[in-house]
């Protein structure tokens, strides 16, 4: 039997973190190891976490930052202290489903190829009562793109936006050396989004469709679902100014460049996931290079619908931004 491990950071959590700590100690299939790394909590969170260790039969390691790191790097650290070889990401402030440790468990015995998975998110509010969402509803991992995703498009997926929570995922240790430290390239792209896209370069990545967690959206949260930026209606597109529009664009170009520069130099990446880095590159490149002639700009819009490129790489209303590209 495998070694599993919960990797848990906190950051003044006295609000929420008992639930979360009771629902750990509630699983059906025990734990045996929680490690913390708190990140300078200034409120009860320690004493929470000291009063939690002596109520369990499993060691509650507890280390706490000289520093602030913020969340992404204190997860980093978090999961490189963890010793067992499956190991969950928990955030302080949701709640396990009873089952969620057994569930994933069993699905990487019946899957030894898949290195991560992740499941699906029940969301609940401040006061811990159901919203009636889903996290795979709310950032429309829907049927389509799940099946999208088991015939090995994971990575096109993930290079398109935000799928993977954290807070959902587990993950085999002897992966770790070879997706830690995330590097700086793009601000947004933290611990589990950066782990989630290079597993997603093998396919060593998988899902499972049963919300294994209760996840809280409150006002006080540092990353998640919340943190996601809103999709730019049509008024918007017709009513903002062309600076407006092209700062935006111009920073997935950006983005995508960085992003192509950094995996195009690693070793053993496929073609094929080069080739779409640099497709993603150059369709971001174009749109961010438009000319103010909306004439001029017909050609270089179509040679980039006809292959797709809007309908991959935006998703969702993907003939919006063809909109907005002729005709802001």
């Amino acid at each position: 039997m495998e070694s599993i491990s919960v990797a848990l950071c906190t950051y003044n959590g006295e609000e929420f973190l008992p639930k979360q700590l009771d629902s750990i100690k509630q699983q059906t299939k025990p734990i045996h190891e929680l490690v913390v790394c708190d990140d300078g909590s200034r409120d009860a969170t320690i004493e929470i976490l000291e009063k939690f260790r002596q109520s369990v039969n499993f060691p509650v390691i507890i280390h706490r930052n000289s520093n602030n790191l913020g969340s992404s790097k204190n997860f980093e650290q978090c999961l490189q202290k963890c010793s067992g070889e499956i190991i969950f990401l928990c955030d302080q402030d949701d709640v396990w489903m009873p089952n969620k440790v057994e569930i994933m468990t069993a699905y990487f015995q019946a899957h030894s190829n898949q290195d991560a998975v992740f499941s699906n998110a029940q969301i609940i509010d401040q006061r811990g009562l159901k919203t009636g969402n889903t996290s795979f509803n709310q950032i429309e991992f829907n049927q389509l793109a799940q099946a999208k995703w088991i015939a090995g498009g994971s990575f096109e997926i993930l290079l398109k936006g935000y799928v993977v929570t954290g807070a959902t995922m587990a993950i085999r240790k002897h992966c770790l050396p070879n997706l830690l430290p995330v590097p700086e390239i793009i601000p947004e792209l933290i611990h589990d989004g950066w782990m989630a896209l290079m597993l997603a370069i093998n396919n060593q990545i998988g899902f499972i469709a049963e919300p294994l967690i209760q996840y809280r959206e409150h006002e006080s949260q540092q990353v998640g679902l919340k943190a996601k930026n809103q999709p730019v209606s049509l008024m918007d597109r017709f009513t903002r100014s062309r600076n407006d529009k092209l700062l935006r664009i111009q920073k997935k170009h950006a983005d995508a460049k960085a992003l192509y520069q950094y995996i195009n130099a690693l070793p053993n990446v496929p073609i094929d996931v080069i080739h779409k880095l640099q497709h993603r590159f150059e369709f971001y490149a174009m749109r961010a290079q438009l000319p103010s002639n909306r004439l001029l700009r017909i050609v270089p819009i179509y040679k980039f619908a006809l292959v797709g490129a809007y309908k991959n790489l935006e998703g969702g209303k993907w003939w919006r931004p063809i909109l907005g590209d002729l005709f802001e």
